[in-house]
């Protein structure tokens, strides 16, 4: 749950407080207990500005070139075992709904894997995690420690005992 106050302006030019309200995590299937995903904000195109603060349509979960997210995630413990599944194909279908195309990114044969058309500007908010690149190659992060990812196979791996928090704006590019 994250606090979001979002601004705009009316007609007349005047600054305003359009929206400031909690941002839930919505429940995500196939992810053990204590994984949020809270997404802020985002937009697909360049924003215009003056905005009226109206949130823009973000219909994916990664940004198409040009578009970008905001958001919050949070990771347990790997040691966290995920729920059991009554019927895989609804909690295919449910995980779509909630973080749509994020599984189309996802490698199956390696779970937690994935390579984005896109340069994610990360920061650890509290706990540790390690990130994981190619051939097993690793970065141990602790609070307050940044990554640019520049569209490269990673995946986030928590070995420590407490959930992970993280900060990430991801921007949209293009792979030549």
């Amino acid at each position: 749950m994250v606090r979001c106050v979002v601004t705009g302006q009316q007609a007349d030019g005047k600054s305003v407080v359009v929206f400031d309200g909690v941002r839930e995590s919505p429940a995500i299937p196939l992810m053990p207990p204590g994984s949020e995903f809270i997404r802020l904000w985002g937009a697909d195109a360049t924003p215009t500005l003056p905005s009226d603060g109206t949130p823009p349509d973000q219909p994916t979960f990664f940004p198409p070139a040009g578009g970008y997210r905001f958001l919050f995630f949070t990771l347990p413990p790997e040691s966290t075992p995920a729920g059991p599944v009554d019927d895989p194909a609804a909690a295919l279908a449910e995980l779509e709904a909630t973080l749509p195309d994020m599984a189309r990114w996802m490698e199956p044969e390696n779970p937690g894997m994935h390579t984005t058309d896109s340069v994610d500007l990360d920061i650890v908010l509290s706990g540790e995690v390690w990130l994981e690149l190619d051939d097993g190659a690793e970065v141990h992060l602790k609070e307050g420690d940044c990554v640019v990812q520049n569209g490269t196979r990673h995946a986030w791996r928590n070995r420590s005992d407490r959930p992970v928090q993280m900060f990430a704006a991801i921007i949209g590019a293009t792979r030549a």
